[in-house]
């Protein structure tokens, strides 16, 4: 359906310009006009069905822009860790990451309503100032986040030898390096977690050797006693509240 949305606005983009100069009241809410400063302003109807299409990348906007990565990533290795297969669920998951997601990105969700949209909606600023203002909140929130070595590696892979500054890396060279970043702190901060699990799983291994009950699988008994340890210590706060300060309050 993203595919079909995409090709059937291409086909009114490109079939525009020639019924607008067949019958310019043809279509009369599909207009380009030219400002004072030669820049070239779409008609918002055209702007409406541009964002329209835009959101099929929400998705992609989400994983790969945001903190949902990292999060994600520790939930599914914390489950591993306690030995659960299913429980919490995918959907529970998830729906959790949107919302921690929401909370860590506030502040970058609130500079780019205040900074872009805003003024795009009262007039003051056009389509491409409102994108090119709407990016630095997610530049310096990604920048913040992203390894030295990360963002050189990439670097290099472009080739690209005109770019003075961190604040002027593209989102092409960013966006991979954030994710990269994201990946690497995601597995430090899920090892970190699987240790007193694997602790656990060790000692009830060994003591199930010693008593020579080798038919018995080590994950049945020690199961309820990670699942103690992680109510004991209040482990989905601990969990949470590390992912949250893990972004340095951004």
């Amino acid at each position: 359906m993203a595919a079909l949305r995409t090709i059937l606005t291409l086909l009114v983009l490109l079939a525009a310009p020639a019924a607008l100069a067949a019958d310019p009241l043809s279509i009369p809410a599909i207009t380009l006009s030219s400002g004072a400063d030669g820049q070239q302003e779409y008609s918002v109807s055209l702007q409406i069905l541009l964002i329209m299409t835009a959101l099929s990348f929400i998705p992609a906007f989400v994983i790969l822009m945001t903190s949902f990565t990292r999060i994600i990533i520790v939930f599914s290795i914390l489950r591993q860790a306690l030995g659960l297969q299913q429980t919490p669920s995918n959907q529970i998951l998830i729906g959790l990451a949107l919302f921690l997601t929401l909370f860590i990105m506030g502040p970058v969700f609130d500079r780019v309503n205040r900074d872009a949209l805003q003024p795009y909606l009262s007039e003051t600023l056009t389509a491409p100032q409102a994108l090119e203002k709407a990016q630095v909140p997610l530049k310096d929130f990604m920048l913040a986040q992203t390894r030295q070595s990360d963002l050189d590696l990439f670097m290099r892979l472009s080739k690209r030898t005109d770019i003075a500054g961190p604040d002027q890396v593209p989102l092409t060279i960013l966006v991979p390096a954030f994710v990269t970043s994201e990946l690497k702190t995601a597995f430090q901060i899920g090892f970190m977690i699987f240790i007193p699990f694997l602790i656990i799983d060790l000692v009830v291994a060994s003591v199930l050797m010693a008593m020579g009950m080798m038919m018995l699988s080590p994950l049945i008994i020690s199961l309820p006693f990670k699942i103690m340890l992680f109510v004991l210590v209040d482990g989905w706060a601990l969990i949470i509240g590390t992912l949250a300060g893990s972004f340095g309050g951004v």
